[in-house]
């Protein structure tokens, strides 16, 4: 009698847990595979993006090996640098080729030197109107009588010539 009262009693509480979980079968799901892929430049410090996902060299990203991956390396000073990541399924789980990924990046070019802009002119205040210049005398006077020699301040005599 004992042993049927612990039967009864186990099975209620078997009864129960299953109840409680559902019929959810999640735990038979199989997660996305991933692969640890280590990331390195030259110079250190470059800002790695795979997808979503990103990180400072020299770093590792848990990528999902669902297909292909970009690689972009950027640091400033530097051109941008791109690597493929291609999935090596030959073993199980797959794996990403090339593991490690390291890239040498080159020193951006210096910019262009930046054109002189023409500076803003700033408008002037506008000048005064001059006074009209007063008009000449309908008759012309005849010029004046030419001084008598004699009383020239210079000398009328000609030059002498120079040799």
């Amino acid at each position: 009698m004992m042993y049927r009262v612990i039967a009864i009693i186990g099975g209620g509480l078997m009864l129960a847990a299953c109840s409680s979980s559902g019929s959810n079968f999640e735990l038979f799901k199989s997660s996305p595979s991933t692969d640890a892929v280590r990331f390195e430049s030259e110079p250190p410090g470059a800002d790695v993006k795979v997808g979503d996902l990103t990180c400072r060299t020299p770093c590792s990203l848990a990528i999902p090996t669902s297909g292909p991956q970009t690689v972009t390396y950027s640091l400033n000073g530097y051109q941008t640098a791109t690597e493929q990541l291609e999935v090596q399924t030959t073993s199980y789980p797959p794996t990403f080729s090339p593991n490690p990924v390291t890239v040498e990046l080159a020193v951006a070019p210096p910019p262009p030197p930046r054109r002189a802009t023409p500076r803003k002119r700033t408008a002037k205040p506008a000048a005064k109107p001059r006074a009209a210049a007063p008009a000449a005398p309908a008759a012309a006077a005849p010029p004046p009588a030419a001084a008598p020699a004699a009383t020239a301040p210079w000398p009328t005599a000609p030059a002498p010539a120079r040799q």
